[in-house]
């Protein structure tokens, strides 16, 4: 039995991270940056990032791990929890998978590069 996935994510040009020093806490809690349409938006605006964290993140955990792995302080954490949806494809009932994700803002001058 298959089962298909549809997310509305745009391609992104790049996809690689610039991390800046090895970390081995980081990489525990920090899983992917998450790169859409509005998560690029909102870095530009609102100096506000976008990533998937592990499920068992917290707040302190990925403040931690964004002053560890990027070498910027972050203002303030928000965790969102988005959950599994089932989806109907090709006569086929599926189910995409849930993610936590972590949006980090920064103050003015701080900024996190994507290559």
């Amino acid at each position: 039995m298959a089962i298909s996935k549809k997310t509305k994510k745009t391609a992104v040009a790049a996809t690689a991270v610039a991390v800046t020093g090895s970390s081995t806490y980081g990489a525990n809690y920090l899983v992917r940056p998450r790169l859409t349409e509005k998560a690029g938006v909102r870095a530009e605006m609102e100096n506000a990032y976008t990533f998937e964290v592990s499920p068992r993140a917290t707040k302190d955990g990925v403040k931690k791990a964004i002053v560890e792995m990027y070498k910027v302080t972050p203002v303030k954490v928000n965790i969102i929890n988005l959950p599994a949806k089932e989806v109907f494809s090709r006569g086929r009932v599926g189910r995409t998978s849930g993610v936590k994700k972590a949006v980090i803002f920064l103050k003015k001058g701080d900024k996190i590069e994507f290559i």
